[in-house]
């Protein structure tokens, strides 16, 4: 079964969370959310955002592989099936990502 998850779907963080989906989406939404380096001690963490400022079709592919490859270093549970762009309508020019994956041994 495939999940699609937003940074926006961050929510209130559930530490300890058991419940195997659930956990797997929330940490998506936070390696979603979070600006590579700015986690003290794992500045690898989250996205590069290598493709800031970028046009959009410069941008998309570029934020594609930077979300594919930040959900499978930190998240194994899960396998990216597709990552899909919505624009910002409240920012013009920002691009928001939705993640479709599927969860390993679900």
């Amino acid at each position: 079964m495939s999940y699609k998850v937003t940074a926006s779907d961050i929510g209130a963080v559930q530490l300890n969370e058991t419940d195997t989906v659930r956990s797997v989406l929330q940490n998506i939404a936070i390696i979603l959310s979070t600006r590579q380096g700015t986690c003290p001690l794992y500045r690898g963490f989250g996205l590069p955002q290598k493709f800031v400022d970028k046009p959009l079709p410069v941008a998309m592919p570029m934020m594609y592989s930077e979300v594919k490859e930040a959900v499978e270093e930190y998240e194994p549970r899960a396998e990216v099936v597709n990552v899909t762009f919505a624009a910002d309508r409240n920012a013009p020019g920002r691009l928001i990502p939705t993640v479709e994956v599927n969860i390993i041994n679900e």
